[in-house]
């Protein structure tokens, strides 16, 4: 979240009270934004099921790397499995409505998938997955007595919720979640996006072989060479045959169980049949159109607010490592922190009733050279707001975020 930009066509006092509304927003939206940061570094990548060591032939880091990168696997169905455990706060489902709407626009369909798959950033889930090239691929999600599924089909994004009965409808066009900007739906993505960090800050090694989906495979391990990264190490299993990543492993440096344990539980690399991606919406069905969904987001905050927000707001994120509008990253490699300024004040406080009370559970008070703020935690991404509205956020420790701040004054 950056900065909101002001319309110069406004009067004095239209832009007072504009921007006032608008710091008022931003003060009690950072700490979902820490949230929704967590769940977009999560994307959608499918868990594991791995037994025995295979005998293979010797491999070095950087050939195992090559591999990845040569691999040309288009065709593919499986199961997947996804284990998140991010230590959200316990706030009895609230966390998954605020992603949902935020991600939704408010009003949008059940069907949305950037509101719907926000439910991956916690628990365990499985999933079934087919592509077919760059134009058909398909994503369900299974739930209890119901089924939830996103199908690419050439021009068309299709997704349906059986549990609801709406269907949410886009077109390549318009749609971003059949483009490059769709998040990672496979260990392949994730890994890819690992990968893209590794440099003299990073430590990169063959740690052996695997069992992964019955498959043959070896596993690179990528580990942060400084300290202050809440990154302990990720483990990619590689598929010996076609280089494709079969299983991702992220575990932080606190220690204890995996922030991400993913992988294919089965996968066959045969063609789907062509009907895997077809779709008609069920007869009665309510449909919304990707141009309509969350139209009414943002009322309330100001006949500008949507506009301000689709331009600053990070579309993922990986976003918070660019820089942008009044937005600057701090450090490099595993350590690097992005910061920017709200434009207003930090959150409540205890002194700001019973909203301050609530804000104050799900953070820690912290105090340096800089002043004072609160840092917002899970298990892998921290951010620090401080009392006067500065934003520190990264993949780092609580003490590297106050360092920071410090050091900004």
């Amino acid at each position: 979240m950056a900065p909101y930009a002001s319309d110069d066509s406004t009067t004095g006092g239209e832009a007072d009270e504009q921007g006032s509304r608008r710091r008022r927003a931003a003060r009690y939206v950072v700490p979902v934004t820490v949230i929704g940061v967590a769940a977009a570094t999560i994307g959608l990548v499918p868990a594991l099921a791995d037994s025995g060591d295979p005998d293979l032939p010797e491999i070095t880091a950087q050939q195992l790397i090559e591999k990845i990168a040569e691999s040309d696997v288009e065709q593919l169905s499986g199961t997947v499995k996804i284990t998140t455990d991010l230590g959200l706060p316990d706030l009895g489902g609230l966390e998954s409505g605020l992603l949902s709407g935020a991600a939704s626009g408010g009003d949008g369909s059940s069907a949305d998938p950037t509101a719907k798959l926000t439910r991956l950033a916690s628990g365990t889930h499985t999933l079934r997955v087919a592509a077919d090239g760059p134009d058909r691929q398909k994503l369900s999600l299974l739930e209890d007595a119901a089924e939830y599924s996103v199908i690419h089909n050439g021009k068309d994004v299709w997704a349906y919720d059986s549990k609801s009965g709406e269907v949410y409808h886009g077109t390549g066009a318009q749609s971003p979640k059949a483009g490059k900007e769709q998040p990672p739906a496979t260990p392949k993505d994730f890994a890819e996006e690992v990968l893209k960090a590794v440099d003299d800050t990073t430590s990169v090694t063959v740690d052996g072989t695997a069992r992964v989906a019955d498959r043959d495979a070896y596993k690179l391990v990528v580990k942060p060479k400084q300290s202050g990264s809440t990154v302990g190490a990720v483990t990619v299993a590689v598929d010996a045959e076609t280089g494709m990543p079969l299983k991702f492993t992220l575990v932080p440096a606190s220690g204890g169980s995996a922030v991400v344990d993913a992988g294919f539980t089965k996968v066959d690399f045969s063609r789907p049949a062509a009907s895997t991606f077809d779709f008609t919406p069920p007869e009665g069905a309510k449909v919304t159109e990707e141009k309509d969904a969350g139209k009414d987001f943002g009322k309330g905050f100001g006949k500008d607010f949507e506009k301000d927000l689709e331009k600053h707001a990070p579309k993922s994120g990986k976003d918070l490592g660019r820089d942008g509008d009044g937005m600057k990253t701090i450090g490099e490699g595993w350590n690097a922190i992005a910061t920017f300024d709200t434009g207003g004040e930090g959150v409540p406080s205890g002194g700001g009733g019973d909203l301050g009370g609530f804000v104050d559970s799900l953070g820690d008070k912290v105090t340096g050279e800089f002043s004072s703020g609160t840092v917002f935690s899970t298990r892998l991404i921290n951010a620090l707001v401080t009392d006067d509205g500065q934003v520190y956020v990264g993949a780092v420790t609580k003490d590297a975020l106050v360092k920071a701040a410090d050091a900004g004054k």
